[in-house]
């Protein structure tokens, strides 16, 4: 669970929507017959766009996205939830075809409907779903969850998830909920690695131990401690005792050390010599302290040294990317009095 539900509280970002570039048709061969349809299997690769980027209306003013402000474009026919490109053009647009096709190399074709990734990147589990399907080149769209603003309440996120949780997943008609579920989703779907999800016996088993022991016990305690050190005081304005935040500290120490000792021990990484869904389940995690101002990771070189070799297998520029707002989490505003009482039942509930 992250801010709310499975993910927790996330720093605002904001939502445009993709524009994709529609298949190409068959262009004439100048002898009056028209050239024949492509072999069937790999979809059509669609040709870069001519002209200038459509323009949003005066009115409008364009946020800026992650990583490139120009990928952004309004389209005031796609309703509550607009969307940003994840990709440079014109590569993304090719990888981004519609159409049917199995995977090419590292890049797989979406269903006909399109992937899309319902996140909010102050959430851990959004983080580990986004890192994931960037660095394995799924082709996806991003649709920005703001739980700050107390979107995933809403009667039209509902409509996706009526658990009101983030992240979520929607593969045409089919919808996914809960971020385990999520990433092993994508490792089955798409042509990706095998050391992330293991087809070895005993090391995928290992991988699904992490997994379904995370969820109570390094989770909780870091999300109780970004809440205890930051949420709680700077951005709902509400004090937390010295003694509620030793003991929330003394908890987090106690977790750090059964992951050290339990899962990492003299290890590469949780599992063996490669990276897997439990390292970056995991690293995601430990950022939430991190981003609370906790330096977990000075008095422990051991898992220092694990986490840079979690960062550079997934690559230190998308590793900064999906972590940037949790970094910035002690500069959030304070909460709206509205959205503060509207959130204010879930996130006591979360703390128990």
């Amino acid at each position: 669970m992250g801010m709310i539900g499975d993910s927790p509280g996330c720093q605002p970002l904001k939502r445009e929507a993709i524009i994709l570039n529609p298949m190409s048709q068959p262009q004439s061969t100048g002898t009056g017959r028209p050239q024949p349809d492509p072999p069937r299997g790999d979809p059509p690769i669609a040709p870069p766009l001519v002209g200038p980027e459509p323009q949003a209306p005066a009115s409008r003013t364009r946020p800026p996205c992650p990583g490139d402000a120009s990928r952004w474009t309004w389209n005031d026919h796609q309703g509550a939830w607009p969307r940003c490109r994840t990709g440079p053009r014109p590569a993304a647009l090719r990888a981004v075809s519609r159409g049917s096709g199995s995977p090419v190399g590292s890049r797989a074709a979406p269903a006909a409907m399109g992937l899309e990734l319902y996140l909010d990147l102050l959430s851990q589990p959004c983080r580990a779903v986004y890192i994931f399907a960037k660095k394995n080149g799924v082709p996806f769209e991003l649709r920005t969850v703001e739980l700050l603003k107390g979107q995933h309440l809403s009667d039209d996120f509902a409509q996706v998830n009526p658990l009101k949780k983030v992240p979520a997943l929607k593969d045409g008609d089919f919808t996914l909920t809960e971020s385990v579920a999520i990433l092993l989703y994508l490792t089955r779907k798409f042509k990706v690695p095998d050391h992330w999800y293991p087809q070895e016996l005993q090391a995928r088993a290992r991988v699904d131990e992490y997994l379904a022991w995370q969820h109570t016990t390094l989770r909780k305690n870091c999300l109780r401690t970004l809440w205890h050190k930051i949420m709680f005081p700077v951005f709902l304005g509400e004090p937390v005792s010295p003694e509620t935040l030793a003991a929330t500290l003394a908890e987090l120490d106690a977790t750090l050390q059964i992951l050290e000792d339990n899962f990492l021990q003299n290890k590469a990484f949780l599992v063996g010599p490669h990276i897997s869904l439990a390292d970056l389940v995991a690293v995601t995690e430990l950022m939430h302290p991190v981003g609370a101002g906790c330096q977990i990771f000075e008095s422990r070189p051991k898992l220092a040294a694990w986490r840079q070799r979690v960062e550079a297998a997934v690559g230190s520029l998308l590793f900064q990317e999906a972590h940037e707002v949790i970094l910035k989490a002690s500069d959030l505003p304070p909460a709206d009095p509205s959205v503060k009482q509207k959130l204010m039942p879930r996130v006591l509930a979360m703390m128990q």
